[in-house]
């Protein structure tokens, strides 16, 4: 059984950019920690990546917040976790979701069982459609949400949004 960490959107705008949060800088710890327990190999992570017509796009319509555009700063893995994840391993996505993320993983599981854990930002946002969309391609892998190393645009939303995994028969722990 190989267990997999994935780390969803832990980028400069959402800890301490354009959309960051004292929650998101409160998890840093916490998600180093997470991050240096697990293989270098076994580490994979998400990006959120726009493009300069992002204000012209639904999300971009309904979040008008220019955050995370290729190549800015803000775009790029926080400063203290950026060295921790191998950049082959780090997946570009459009939208809240990575259906490649979801059909790597399915790849893998086919080789071997795996396990995921999961943590990052925003939880009620990119962390669950991620978690559901794993979920949906690996109906029986188990799959763990670490809420301690997670943050939400909200702490309200957070709890939802955990809820909702849970429901999902999502393993919550922290």
């Amino acid at each position: 059984m190989q267990r997999i960490l994935v780390v969803i959107d832990m980028q400069v705008d959402f800890v301490s950019g354009s959309l960051g949060s004292k929650e998101a800088l409160g998890i840093i710890e916490q998600v180093t920690e997470k991050i240096q327990s697990y293989p270098k190999e076994q580490v994979y992570a998400t990006r959120d990546t726009h493009g300069p017509d992002y204000l012209s796009t639904m999300e971009g319509q309904k979040l008008p917040i220019i955050h995370c555009q290729k190549d800015t700063k803000g775009w790029e893995i926080y400063q203290s976790l950026a060295d921790l994840v191998l950049q082959q391993h780090i997946f570009d996505k459009q939208t809240f979701g990575s259906v490649r993320l979801a059909q790597y993983m399915q790849e893998l599981a086919g080789k071997e069982p795996i396990e995921l854990e999961l943590v990052g930002l925003c939880t009620d946002i990119c962390v669950v459609s991620n978690a559901l969309l794993l979920k949906a391609y690996l109906p029986n892998t188990k799959i763990i949400v670490d809420a301690s190393c997670c943050a939400g645009s909200t702490p309200e939303k957070h709890q939802a949004a955990l809820d909702t995994m849970r429901s999902c028969q999502i393993d919550i722990i922290g």
